[in-house]
């Protein structure tokens, strides 16, 4: 069941997702899209409270958020992606080599473009899928001049300070891997799949670097066991709170971008 605040962000309705679309019916859906959506996720540990399936239900939750009002062609979660090797070895996980996602994905996005669509959004909910998506995208702008590309990871749709703001968890942002941001999202959209005990380890990440951007990869963090973070304080209240504020924040950036390409074209 989706949350309350689902519908506040419109949904999707069946004719805007393309596996509903009859062949008779492809011309007139894809004349009437302004966009397509791809969402991006993965089959990974996120610990011992969380589904593997994190990735798979934050991307399909987000696409299905996506203001109808849009015009969005939703299509289906792409489920298989590169994963770290922080998470390699853990159960459950599913690994593709990122050579492998990259052409699998360029022919995703080349199949869309065929239809005659010029802009898409990758929707994503899996870290490991930033590089290889990039890659994909300034790929295909080469063959095709006039596509458009935004790439959203729906994480970064909230600030690091809202959480502070609205005084969600305490004593952390709550971000990272498998952390109290990422699955309190995930219970606003199935909250009976996450399952916090008692005997959980609540994990401390290492503290940034700098207050600069900056990449640190390591095949085994400080405070990782698949996962990190204060994870006790997840809750579907501060989940609805995280994922009504991405939706907005979402939605607006994307009217933002098909608002620009409307004055470039």
């Amino acid at each position: 069941m989706w949350p309350p605040l689902y519908k506040e962000c419109g949904g999707c309705c069946g004719d805007m997702n393309v596996i509903n679309v009859h062949g008779r019916e492809i011309a007139q859906a894809t004349n009437t899209a302004q966009f397509a959506v791809v969402p991006l996720g993965s089959l990974e540990y996120h610990g011992p409270h969380s589904p593997l399936g994190t990735d798979i239900i934050l991307a399909e939750g987000f696409a299905q958020m996506v203001d109808t009002g849009l015009k969005p062609l939703i299509y289906p979660v792409v489920s298989y992606t590169p994963c770290p090797g922080k998470t390699q070895d853990y159960a459950g996980t599913v690994s593709v080599r990122p050579s492998v996602f990259i052409d699998y994905l360029s022919d995703i996005v080349d199949g869309i473009c065929q239809l005659g669509i010029r802009n898409i959004v990758l929707l994503n909910a899996h870290d490991a899928n930033m590089g290889p998506a990039r890659t994909v995208a300034e790929s295909m702008t080469g063959t095709y001049k006039n596509m458009s590309f935004l790439l959203i990871n729906w994480w970064q749709m909230a600030a690091i300070e809202f959480s502070e703001q609205m005084g969600i968890f305490q004593g952390t942002a709550g971000r990272g891997h498998g952390g109290p941001y990422e699955m309190s999202a995930v219970k606003a959209f199935r909250p009976e799949l996450v399952s916090v005990q008692n005997q959980d380890l609540e994990l401390t990440s290492c503290p940034p670097l700098a207050s600069l951007p900056y990449v640190l990869v390591e095949g085994t963090p400080q405070g990782w066991n698949g996962y990190t973070g204060k994870i006790k304080q997840t809750s579907l209240e501060a989940g609805e709170l995280i994922v009504g504020e991405a939706a907005r924040n979402m939605n607006q950036l994307i009217m933002n971008w098909l608002e620009m390409r409307t004055t470039k074209a």
